[in-house]
């Protein structure tokens, strides 16, 4: 009696870890590839080449793993340093987007691992940011973000397509040179803006005189041609007319030869 109830504990805890066993093979028999990721599988750690793409997919339990590699657009931001044309210091924050080619997720895995970021990516931004820089003075830089932006895509997709890494966008976020070098660029603009308010001020001045001599020219051209007018129209009727009007009505008291003020015919 004691044998036969002793006996069926046993058989539970038995029964129950051959449930839990079955349980965990079951779950280690398959694996889940999230979108927007492949699966990489390892074969007692060796790569397989090829990936598993998003979906359910069966597996050796305890032989094989599969490591998810996202292969949807990253950003990764970078500071670094370079020095421009003029050899000034740029310290520079990016933003890059990339992506991994989800048809070379496994080489990427089996040459560099999951530490791509750091062992490729970081490593080309810093290259391809100092040829870069280096055609640019430090106030080019500032004025060509866009150009520089275009180079370093085109730079860092020569350098990383090969391995399966693709950038997408840059984007410059903050360009921060020396202390002395802002001060300079601040005083060149001040200079410049006096200088250009000096011009203004010369056109202003030289646009003035000229108006006023054009308005004395066409003054005194008015004046010559009004002065002509009456000159022409002067006759020699108008004249005696004239004589007359400041006739005080006396002959002359001079006897002679000379002729009178007036001719009374």
């Amino acid at each position: 009696m004691n044998k036969t109830t002793n006996k069926k504990p046993v058989g539970i805890i038995i029964t129950v870890l051959a449930v839990l066993f079955a349980v965990f093979i079951l779950a280690n028999s398959f694996v889940i590839v999230e979108a927007g990721h492949t699966g990489v599988v390892l074969t007692l750690g060796r790569v397989s080449d090829g990936v598993l793409q998003e979906g359910f997919h069966l597996k050796a339990p305890f032989v094989q793993e599969v490591v998810k590699i996202n292969n949807r657009i990253t950003k990764l931001e970078v500071n670094t340093e370079a020095f421009s044309k003029d050899l000034q210091t740029v310290s520079t924050t990016l933003a890059i987007n990339y992506r991994v080619d989800a048809a070379k997720s496994y080489s990427i895995y089996k040459n560099i691992g999951r530490d791509y970021e750091s062992v490729l990516m970081t490593p080309a931004v810093n290259e391809v940011l100092k040829a870069i820089t280096a055609q640019y003075t430090a106030e080019e830089s500032v004025t060509n973000r866009a150009i520089i932006s275009e180079g370093l895509i085109s730079g860092l997709n020569e350098k990383l397509n090969g391995e399966g890494l693709y950038v997408t966008d840059v984007n410059i976020l903050n360009f921060d040179f020396s202390d002395a070098f802002i001060n300079a660029i601040e005083e060149k603009q001040v200079a410049q803006q006096q200088l250009l308010k000096a011009e203004t001020e010369k056109q202003t001045a030289i646009t003035n005189a000229e108006a006023e001599a054009e308005t004395i020219r066409i003054k005194a051209e008015a004046e010559a041609e009004a002065n002509q007018i009456v000159s022409q129209s002067l006759s020699d009727l108008i004249i005696e007319n004239k004589k007359i009007e400041k006739w005080n009505g006396q002959l002359p008291q001079v006897q002679g030869d000379a002729d009178p003020l007036v001719t009374i015919n």
